[in-house]
């Protein structure tokens, strides 16, 4: 009895001592290991990425000449090709205001004006594809489209347009067409077009004034409307008729109960369903 009750402490000795070996390796184990890898369940949700996607995709398919809302909202966009004769007072203008703005750019100006690319993204404002050198897209084949869009797009980064670019493009001259807007969605851009222009662009050569250029604004004044003007003068010509009109079209988009929103919020708020397309 002795013998074997001997025997049985024995076992039991080493099965204690066994599983205190087990235990202390499972310990250092887990340390050396660091922490366990996180459940399917248990990993963070994707952030606002896949929001992002949904919003541009919802805008696919279309001109985008409005946003179709029922808010008293308006969008103020800029296109930019020939100098930056009047971006100064412009963005003066919008800082002053609290205005946001996206400037769409051909790429030969971002090649010509890459100081004037920062600034813009420097003051928060949007930046747009508008082809790199301004053609008409009648007269290009498909593959001289694609080379127009991407190499605009390579000469904004190159500037240094950072998280200011917009996966956006305005067709030169608004000369657009369904297969057009398929070819440019196809790279990963949306149409974004305009309401209305002011026609400052033509300068009082053209027979435009400043009365005029914000006549024509706020005649187009209505919820979702896209305004479109220019920065900068061609021809050798310095005055640019939108960077006067735009104090006084800023001053009565609010006098008249309206708010300037910013486009770019499209991409992160997907709008709803058919909310967003060419105004009637």
């Amino acid at each position: 009895m002795e013998t074997r009750s001997f025997a049985g402490v024995r076992a039991l000795v080493y099965r204690r001592l066994l599983r205190g070996f087990a235990g202390l390796f499972a310990v250092l184990w887990a340390v050396a290991a660091g922490p366990p890898a996180m459940t399917a369940e248990a990993a963070p949700s994707r952030p606002a990425a896949a929001a992002d996607d949904e919003g541009l995709r919802s805008l696919f398919a279309s001109e985008n000449r409005g946003i179709r809302t029922a808010e008293r909202v308006v969008a103020v966009t800029f296109n930019a090709a020939w100098n930056d004769a009047g971006l100064d007072p412009v963005l003066d203008e919008l800082t002053r205001r609290h205005a946001p703005a996206t400037f769409f750019l051909t790429g030969d100006f971002a090649d010509r004006y890459p100081q004037v690319v920062r600034r813009i993204a420097a003051a928060g404002h949007g930046l747009g594809n508008h082809s790199y050198s301004h053609p008409y897209f009648q007269d290009l084949t498909a593959a001289g489209r694609r080379d127009e869009v991407r190499a605009a797009d390579r000469a904004l980064r190159t500037a240094g347009a950072g998280g200011a670019l917009t996966p956006y493009f305005r067709f030169p001259y608004s000369e657009t067409s369904p297969a057009y807007i398929t070819e440019v969605n196809a790279l990963g851009f949306a149409d974004i077009e305009f309401t209305a222009d002011t026609n400052g662009y033509m300068g009082t050569e053209g027979g435009m004034t400043v009365d005029r250029a914000v006549s024509r604004a706020l005649d187009a004044l209505r919820p979702g409307a896209i305004l479109q003007m220019h920065v900068g003068a061609h021809e050798g010509r310095t005055e640019v008729l939108d960077a006067q009109a735009l104090p006084r079209i800023l001053e009565a988009i609010s006098a008249r109960g309206y708010r300037v929103i910013d486009v770019r919020t499209l991409l992160t708020t997907p709008p709803a369903p058919a909310a967003l397309g060419p105004v009637p």
